[in-house]
Formats: structure tokens, C-alpha cells, sequence
């Protein structure tokens, strides 16, 4: 199975980036063991319209072009559940034991998810109450991924 983050916005170079592709990479080199193939993050560009709405739909519309078909879709929103990360990892087992060939995880820009888009997913996921910039959001995912995997695989880096 494979797993994308998929996210409005490019992340400049620096620590965030560097942490990001620290965690990309154990995720990607752990993920062999439980049936992981890859870890990828595709990048949209931001919309360039004046309209918060406009600007949602224009980037909901270019993310979700990137959704494969049978996959999973994971979006990352302020209404969705906060989950730990073993009920995280049941979820991933479950799709990956059937069959899924793709999780992705989807991350909207400043002005979020277009309500259609939001309406396809298979899972809400909150990481809490609290706002976070996009940034940090794909560093958490990434990091959730690796965490995961260290669950499934039996490692010790996960401790509750």
C-alpha cells in the first residue's frame, strides 16, 4: 500500500522540511515490514484568487484530481476525530488487509477543504482543538505514519 500526504502549499526549505523528510524517510524504510511500498508528499499550489471560497474550491478541486481510484481518502480538518495513533494504525491495518492500494491524506490550505471534498473522505482526522499551521499539520501526519509503523512492526518508538 502506498501513503501520500497531499497538501496546499509548498514548504520552504528548513528545519520544517528537514523534520518532514526525516520522518518521510523512516516511515518509507520501516514501512517495508508491514506492507508499506511508499511514503510520498505531493504539494498543490496555493490558489492565487481573492475569494476564500473561491481560493478552497480552486485547491479542493486540485486535490482531489490527485485522489486514486479505490483508494483512501484521509482529510485533515478541525471537524474531524481525534484519534491516538494505535486506533490510527487499525485503521491502516483494515485497509491495508483489504486490499486499499493507496491512503491519502489530505491537508487544505489556510482557508481549509471545500464541503464536497470533505464529503468524499473515508476518515475526518483532528490532531485536537487547537489550530495548527499547515506546516506542522504535515509534519504530525508524517510523523503519525512512522509512529504506525512502529506500532505494526512491533518497534519500541511508540510507548502510550
Amino acid at each position: 500500500m502506498r501513503v501520500v500526504v497531499a497538501a496546499v502549499g509548498r514548504m520552504k526549505a528548513g528545519p520544517e522540511r528537514e523534520l518532514a523528510e526525516r520522518y518521510r524517510d523512516r516511515a518509507a524504510k520501516a514501512g517495508r515490514a508491514v506492507g508499506l511500498r511508499d511514503i510520498e508528499i505531493v504539494e498543490v499550489r496555493e490558489s492565487r484568487a481573492q475569494d476564500a471560497d473561491r481560493r478552497r474550491l480552486e485547491e479542493s478541486i486540485a486535490l482531489a484530481n490527485l485522489l486514486p481510484d479505490g483508494g483512501v481518502t484521509v482529510v485533515l480538518t478541525e471537524r474531524g476525530a481525534s484519534l491516538d495513533s494505535a486506533t490510527i494504525g487499525r485503521h491502516l491495518t483494515t485497509w491495508r488487509d483489504a486490499g486499499r492500494t493507496t491512503v491519502m491524506f489530505v491537508i487544505g490550505g489556510p482557508d481549509g477543504l471545500a464541503p464536497d471534498l470533505e464529503a468524499q473522505a473515508d476518515l475526518k482526522l483532528a490532531f485536537g482543538a487547537a489550530t495548527w499551521p499547515h506546516q506542522l499539520v504535515r509534519i504530525m501526519v508524517l510523523e503519525q505514519v512512522y509512529r504506525v509503523v512502529t506500532l505494526l512492526a512491533g518497534h519500541p518508538y511508540h510507548r502510550p
